[in-house]
């Protein structure tokens, strides 16, 4: 079980999910946009949604040794959701078995 560290608090994700949400943020802070990313807090089963922009430092920690393989069709369901009001969340990962459209 990997983390998000945010501020003070850390989120606990699974480290697949991590390495999905790791590759969609840090695109989207390259192109020094601020987003709104929601995930469970692990500790009451209720929800947390926090503001990360460039400014924010982040620290992305894998329990892992080993990257998990990417899926590109789970990476761009994330990056268009987090393009929404509703900002970016944890969608299920879907097939990776076709090619994604062009």
């Amino acid at each position: 079980m990997g983390r998000i560290g945010y501020s003070t608090r850390d989120f606990e994700v699974p480290d697949r999910t991590l390495a999905h949400l790791q590759v969609v943020i840090l695109d989207k802070l390259r192109r020094s946009e601020t987003f709104s990313l929601t995930l469970g807090s692990g500790l009451d089963g209720g929800t947390r949604t926090v503001v990360i922009g460039p400014g924010t430092e982040l620290a992305f920690v894998y329990s892992g040794n080993r990257p998990p393989r990417l899926n590109r069709r789970w990476l761009a369901q994330l990056a268009g959701v987090a393009t929404t009001n509703t900002g970016l969340l944890v969608t299920s990962e879907p097939d990776d078995g076709e090619p994604l459209p062009e």
